[in-house]
C-alpha cells in the first residue's frame, strides 16, 4: 500500500465509487484477459477508492454497507471485467469471517488493515479429497504459534493480496482460519491458474511449508456453522453478483455488436437493429437479466434483514433465496454470453475484440459449485420444508 485508503461512509458513496471505477477499466478488459494478469495500478485503484472496505462495522470505523449494495458494487464491477470482481470475492467473506469469530483484539486489528486498504486473498480449497470438505492441510500448536502444511487451490486473488488466511484442521479435525502475511517464511504463492475462463484471477496455488505463524492470528471457523450465521448465504450472493455482472457486459457488448451488423438477407430491412428476430432475442435477454437482478436484490435484502438477529429460519430463508438468485444468474450469464457471438456473427469471434471472454468466464465461473444441487434445495424447501444444509456453498 503507497497511502491509507480512502474511506467511504454511505452505501450511495460506494456505488458511485464502483460505477466510477467500471468506467475507468472498462478499455482495458480485453487486455486483462489476453495477458491473464490484472495490472497493479488498477488492484491499487480497486482497494484505494474504499470498495474493499464497504463491509467493515460502523462500531470499527466502516460504512456497513447493506448486502444489497455489496451484491450491487461487485455486479458493477463484474460489468467490466469479471475477474476484477471476483478478486475481492473472499476478501468480503473473510471480513464476515473476523466480524463473527474474531476476538475484540483481531477485530481492531483486521478492520484497521482493510480500511487502509489491506486486500485478503484465501486458501481455503485443495485438489483431491473425498469432496470439498475434505481438508488435508495440517495446523500443530507450537507454544505461542502454530505451524501449517498443506497445498491449496483455487486461491482466487493470491497474487494481488497482501494477507493470505489458510484453512486448516487441528489434530482434534476442527476447521481453523489462521492469517498470513503473503511473504510469510513458508507461504508460497504459485499462479499455475490455467483456466480458458476467469484468466486474470490467479485462481491457482498455495504451497505451505511449516508455515509458523502466531496463534493470536487463528480463528474458529468451525463454529461459524454450528450455530446459523449468515456466512453461506453472503459467500453465495457474491457469485451470483459476479455472475449478474457478466451478464450486463455482455449484454452491452450485444447492443453494440448488433447495431455495428448487417442485418440477415432474408429480413427485408435496412439495418440489423431492425431485425425482427434479433429484436425477439434481445428483448428476451433484457427480461431475464431484469429478472435476475430483481432476485438478485430479494435475495441481499433477506440476509440483511437476518442479520440483526440471525436464526435457524431466517437463516435458511436466506440461503434459499440466494439459492434462487444464484439458478438465474447462472443461467442468463451463460445466455448473454452466447447471444452475443450469435447477434455479432463471425465477426464477433476475431482475436482483437475478445468477446468470447464474456462466454468463458461465464462458463468457467458457473462452476464454482453446481446450481443443479440448489434446484434441489429449493424443491425440498418449498415442498417439504426442510432447511437447507449450512455451509459455504449454499
Amino acid at each position: 500500500m503507497s497511502s491509507p485508503a480512502h474511506v467511504i461512509r454511505s452505501d450511495e458513496e460506494a456505488l458511485a465509487q464502483a460505477a466510477e471505477f467500471r468506467d475507468s477499466v472498462l478499455e482495458r478488459a480485453a487486455s486483462i484477459d489476453a495477458d491473464r494478469v490484472i495490472p497493479q495500478d488498477i488492484v491499487e485503484d480497486f482497494s484505494q477508492r474504499g470498495l474493499w472496505a464497504i463491509t467493515v462495522p460502523k462500531s470499527h470505523g466502516g460504512a456497513d454497507v447493506s448486502l444489497e449494495t455489496v451484491a450491487e458494487v461487485i455486479a458493477i464491477v463484474g460489468e467490466a471485467d469479471s475477474s476484477l470482481a471476483q478478486i475481492p470475492q473472499n476478501h468480503f467473506c473473510l471480513v464476515e469471517d473476523v466480524r463473527l469469530s474474531g476476538t475484540a483484539e483481531q477485530q481492531e486489528f483486521f478492520f484497521g488493515l482493510v480500511l487502509r486498504g489491506s486486500r485478503f486473498a484465501n486458501a481455503f480449497s485443495e485438489l483431491g479429497g473425498k469432496n470439498v470438505g475434505d481438508l488435508q492441510t495440517k495446523l500443530v500448536r507450537d507454544g505461542d504459534e502454530v505451524v501449517v502444511n498443506g497445498r491449496k487451490f483455487y486461491s482466487t486473488g493470491s497474487i494481488y493480496a497482501d494477507w493470505i488466511p489458510v484453512l486448516a484442521v487441528d489434530e482434534d479435525g476442527l476447521e481453523l482460519l489462521v492469517f498470513a502475511e503473503k511473504n510469510a517464511p513458508g507461504l508460497t504463492v504459485v499462479n499455475d491458474w490455467s483456466s480458458f475462463g476467469q484468466r486474470a484471477t490467479a485462481s491457482g496455488s498455495v504451497v505451505l511449508e511449516d508455515l509458523r505463524l502466531p496463534a493470536s492470528r487463528v480463528f474458529p471457523m468451525y463454529k461459524e456453522y454450528d450455530n446459523p450465521t449468515l456466512a453461506g448465504p453472503l459467500a453465495q450472493i457474491t457469485t451470483a453478483a459476479i455472475d449478474l455482472g457478466i451478464a450486463r457486459g455482455a449484454f452491452r457488448e450485444t447492443l453494440a455488436a448488433t447495431r455495428a451488423s448487417r442485418p440477415w438477407i432474408d429480413a427485408g430491412v435496412e439495418s440489423a437493429t431492425k431485425d425482427p428476430l434479433s429484436l425477439n432475442i434481445i428483448g428476451r435477454l433484457d427480461i431475464d437479466i431484469r429478472a435476475a437482478e430483481a432476485l438478485t436484490r430479494e435475495a441481499a435484502r433477506a440476509i440483511d434483514a437476518a442479520k440483526p438477529a440471525p436464526d435457524e429460519h431466517n437463516v435458511a430463508a436466506a440461503s434459499i433465496a440466494v439459492a434462487r438468485a444464484k439458478v438465474l444468474t447462472t443461467e442468463v450469464s451463460l445466455e448473454a454470453s452466447t447471444r452475443l457471438l450469435e447477434l455479432g456473427g463471425t465477426r464477433s469471434t476475431l482475436g482483437e475484440k475478445r468477446l468470447d471472454r464474456f462466454w468463458r468466464n461465464a462458463r468457467v465461473h458457473t462452476l464454482h459449485d453446481p446450481v443443479r444441487w440448489k434446484n434441489y434445495a429449493i424443491g425440498d424447501y418449498v415442498l417439504n420444508g426442510t432447511l437447507p444444509a449450512r455451509h459455504s456453498w449454499l
